[in-house]
């Protein structure tokens, strides 16, 4: 299962509010690209596709389809904020390597 940290389900939530009209939820997927062969993606959906997981955190709809489900098992989204920046951040326990930005994964 994919889980949302209390903090990132209430920034998402705060991101929604400012959305016109407001979406129904957030959709997570892992899609093709970058060096390592995998990317995170986030997106706000108006309802889900019939086929997908809907998980729920603090009143925050979550949708995930089912190829993506495979890669996101176990994953724990964050909202960090540093010095450096701020972002969610996807801690994944079945990643075997990662590129030398961060920005994508193989497993």
């Amino acid at each position: 299962m994919t889980t949302l940290t209390g903090i990132a389900a209430e920034k998402v939530k705060e991101i929604m509010a400012q959305q016109d009209p407001k979406p129904a939820g957030l959709r997570v997927a892992v899609v093709g690209g970058g060096c390592s062969g995998f990317q995170y993606q986030m997106a706000f959906e108006n309802r889900p596709n019939g086929t997908d997981f809907v998980f729920e955190f603090d009143g925050l709809q979550v949708f995930v389809d089912q190829m993506s489900h495979m890669y996101l098992d176990g994953v724990e989204i964050d909202y960090v904020e540093t010095l450096e920046g701020a972002g969610f951040k996807f801690k994944n326990p079945n990643v075997k390597s990662t590129c030398g930005c961060g920005s994508s994964f193989g497993v």
